[in-house]
């Protein structure tokens, strides 16, 4: 029997909300390698501060990398696993500048705010879904993101 079946959506759901986490991962994957050039990279005064704060970071996207693969193979879909296929279908695209501190910073957050359009998209779409499982999970990052954003602005003093 489909997973779709099982948990109570429509198949053509679980496949528009399976092709809208596919760039949502994507998108965290590109997110999660420039994380890591940039914990990598760093360099000056702020080194101490952002290099166990990156890592930090990275080791949260790798998180729900693995959530959101977990989420679309429980919709009954294949989630993307190449890079050639991640670079087609992000919208942030791969970082050139990580070691200086407040370009990594403003890389960050410009990712988020790519990360956080999507998934209020996904939000959208989910709700009129009666997709629960998978508004939660959105749902839940956003609000953790926030906090991030607040952060990492907060540190660019703004």
């Amino acid at each position: 029997m489909k997973n779709s079946i099982i948990i109570g959506l429509k198949e053509s759901d679980c496949k528009q909300i399976s092709e809208k986490l596919n760039i949502l991962l994507a998108n965290y994957s590109v997110f999660y390698q420039n994380t890591r050039g940039a914990h990598w990279n760093i360099k000056g005064d702020q080194f101490f501060t952002l290099h166990p704060k990156f890592e930090e970071l990275y080791d949260n996207l790798v998180l729900k990398i693995d959530e959101i693969a977990e989420r679309i193979l429980t919709l009954g879909a294949t989630p993307n696993h190449n890079y050639s296929d991640y670079l087609k279908l992000s919208n942030i695209g791969e970082s050139k500048e990580v070691s200086d501190a407040t370009k990594c910073v403003e890389n960050i957050l410009g990712s988020f705010k790519i990360i956080i359009d999507l998934q209020r998209e996904l939000l959208d779409i989910t709700e009129k879904a009666g997709d629960e499982g998978t508004n939660s999970q959105m749902s839940d990052y956003i609000t953790e993101q926030e906090k991030e954003v607040w952060m990492y602005n907060s540190y660019l003093g703004k």
